[in-house]
């Protein structure tokens, strides 16, 4: 659950910077947020979460965290 919140908040961060800097449209960002909901109601929900679980865990390990 921390690690999703924490990718969340990265991914946020990085739309609001492309928005400011002019590279990112508002109408993208809305446009990437309402993506990722109806993603979420996919059948591909469980592949992408599985997806951030294996790049997570391998992050993790080439940083030297430990696992949770």
């Amino acid at each position: 659950m921390r690690l999703s919140i924490s990718i969340t908040l990265l991914l946020g961060l990085v739309v609001l910077f492309l928005v400011r800097k002019d590279e990112l449209k508002i109408t993208h960002a809305v446009l990437a947020i309402l993506l990722g909901f109806f993603l979420s109601a996919t059948a591909v929900a469980g592949g992408i979460a599985k997806l951030d679980t294996m790049v997570a865990s391998m992050l993790g390990g080439s940083l030297g965290l430990p696992p949770h």
